[in-house]
């Protein structure tokens, strides 16, 4: 720990988590919004499913832990809902068994503390051509829309049996004409800056939406250090100084 605890907010999933502070990622976007307000932390796994995430569940997030998360954000699906190979290994897991994985770790996270709130991210579309192209390097890859759907619907489904909040980024990403350009990498999976744009606005609106106590909302989480000082900068008419501990003026997006 460095200086005083912050709440800690912890994005836990596959490659879509590891790689979210990457290329204008999500992660870096929402930990750039709670700057002196929380921490936020990755804890991804390129190619791993959500039976493998059950595996080392507890290692991640130990029960006895001094400090419990305020926020996980789970993201596991992409890699359950390919297709099955034919050898029986590799990330496929069928769907009933996907739900039952993910609400084994739904309901964990909740047991973490009485404060320690669950958002669950649905499968995104991908990129169906890219995808076909970039199969050269795996055997017998299939990832299609129709099995994202299906995962997603299913998934949105369990949330609501949970009392979990769903983020459903299937739908979300196709709002956008363009999302099968604009929102991958060339791989047709893996998120651009413009679809890393879309899964923090959803992540902020829940949040914002969300009646939790406390609020996790940016704009109602106290600034780290806020208080005025006289080291800052003087203002124009030489004699206040300007309390920058609340600026926001050199991000691209102001976020809500």
């Amino acid at each position: 720990m460095v200086g005083p605890a912050r709440p800690l907010f912890v994005l836990f999933g596959s490659s879509i988590v590891q790689v979210s502070f990457s290329n204008g990622g999500w992660g870096a976007i929402l930990s750039d919004i709670y700057a002196r307000k929380a921490d936020i932390i990755t804890r991804g796994y390129f190619g791993w499913n959500s039976r493998r995430a059950l595996q080392i569940l507890d290692q991640v997030f130990p029960k006895e832990a001094e400090t419990q998360p305020s926020l996980v954000i789970v993201y596991f699906g992409g890699n359950d809902s390919t297709g099955p190979h034919s050898s029986g290994k590799g990330p496929h897991v069928p769907l009933p068994e996907y739900i039952e994985n993910m609400k084994k770790i739904g309901t964990y996270l909740k047991s973490l503390s009485g404060k320690t709130r669950v958002i669950f991210l649905t499968c995104p579309p991908v990129n169906e051509a890219k995808v076909r192209i970039n199969s050269v390097y795996f055997s017998e890859l299939v990832r299609t829309n129709e099995l994202c759907r299906t995962y997603s619907a299913a998934l949105i489904e369990l949330c609501k049996e949970l009392g979990v909040n769903a983020i459903d980024l299937y739908t979300a990403f196709q709002k956008r004409e363009d999302w099968q350009d604009a929102c991958f990498l060339g791989d047709g999976v893996h998120l651009s800056e413009e679809g890393s744009k879309i899964v923090a606005e959803e992540i902020l609106k829940v949040i914002k939406e969300a009646e939790w106590e406390p609020g996790l909302h940016w704009r109602s989480m106290p600034t780290e250090f806020s208080e005025d000082s006289p080291y800052v900068l003087v203002a124009a008419d030489g004699r206040r100084t300007l309390n920058p501990s609340e600026w926001t003026y050199y991000r691209e997006i102001q976020w809500e």
